[in-house]
């Protein structure tokens, strides 16, 4: 086989990616008419051309503006099951055996629903589409990340919500939106009640903001991930034969903080002018705890394979780094213990026939 359709046959973790920038194009027409939306286009090809050219701006708040049409079909309890289904089905036959579906819900109100109705309507459709993969002899084990969204206003209403819903497919908290002008430490009451609550954090940082981004986020916030974090790079001398790590990457390295990179996207924003010059190869030679991510796989047109065979053909990887990279993944999963030693072991372990010690 070739390295990709290894790639697409291996087990694979799916730690960064949005279920409102993953929507099917045809799922996005079914929803529209009922709804009254309109659309920049009327074909499946066409709205898929739509968002790839648009997200493809070299500006994160550009590329944001994408969710406008999104998010205006995702309003109801059932196109949030559908949509959530769908994201099982997707990642499962792309090879993925883990994934996080991480969506705001403060931003699914507008036609009446709560935010738990919102977090209920996900959390059966990630069951569905878990049921439907089962049905197709494919196994996979997706939940739910609840995010803050910049420039909203603070409240503990999200930290309230995925508390209740800890154990019912919600595995933790995020924080997104605009980085530049926007911090995610107004959120850090809510944060603070969910870290004493024992939940997961993941942020994003150092992406369109730099290394004080990623700080704050860590020190301030509390964050177990790093979502993007490839500004990390600002704090690695790579002159000469061996990395040198700054304060700050040294403080991430020796943790084992995971990075949540998301190739394509970052090169759709800015952050590299193509992908032989993403940080991504300098920061995994520097010890990060790297993990490949798609972050948004309709914006980005882009499946996690894609994503690892675009980094594989850029920097000479093989199976051995794709394993190590979906380890590390694997590792970062917001599970309890014994489910994360089970998506490593049985399921992850399994599917890599060599040695990447």
């Amino acid at each position: 086989m070739s390295l990709t359709d290894q790639i697409r046959t291996a087990p694979k973790v799916a730690l960064h990616d949005h279920l409102d920038g993953g929507l099917r194009p045809q799922t996005i027409l079914d929803l529209a008419g009922p709804a009254g939306v309109p659309l920049p286009a009327h074909t499946a090809d066409g709205l898929a051309d739509w968002f790839f050219a648009q997200a493809d701006s070299g500006s994160l708040a550009s590329y944001l503006t994408t969710f406008d049409v999104t998010l205006s079909v995702m309003q109801t309890y059932d196109s949030l099951r559908r949509i959530a289904a769908e994201f099982v089905m997707d990642q499962a036959l792309d090879g993925v055996v883990y994934a996080e579906a991480r969506w705001a819900p403060a931003q699914h109100t507008r036609a009446g629903l709560s935010l738990e109705d919102a977090v209920r309507a996900v959390r059966d459709g990630l069951a569905d589409g878990m049921e439907e993969a089962r049905s197709q002899g494919l196994v996979i084990v997706a939940r739910q990340v609840l995010t803050e969204l910049r420039g909203l206003e603070p409240t503990t209403d999200i930290a309230e919500v995925a508390i209740a819903y800890r154990d019912a497919s919600v595995a933790g908290m995020d924080c997104a939106g605009p980085e530049l002008g926007f911090s995610s430490a107004v959120f850090i009451e809510s944060y603070q009640m969910a870290l004493k609550a024992n939940m997961l954090l993941t942020i994003h940082a150092g992406e369109a903001d730099g290394l004080s981004s990623i700080q704050e986020a860590l020190h301030v916030c509390g964050a177990h991930r790093i979502g993007h974090g490839v500004r990390l790079i600002d704090d690695i001398d790579m002159s000469g034969a061996t990395p040198v790590l700054g304060r700050v990457a040294s403080y991430v390295a020796t943790l084992r903080i995971p990075l949540e990179v998301c190739p394509t996207s970052n090169l759709m924003t800015g952050v590299a002018p193509d992908m032989a010059h993403h940080p991504f190869d300098a920061l995994y030679r520097a010890g990060m705890r790297v993990t490949v991510n798609c972050d948004n796989r309709l914006m980005s047109r882009t499946t996690l394979t894609r994503e690892m065979s675009l980094l594989a053909d850029a920097f000479g990887y093989g199976m051995a780094d794709v394993r190590r990279f979906t380890l590390n993944a694997a590792k970062s999963a917001f599970l309890p213990w014994d489910e994360k030693q089970w998506l490593i072991h049985d399921l992850v372990l399994p599917g890599y026939a060599v040695d990447a010690s």
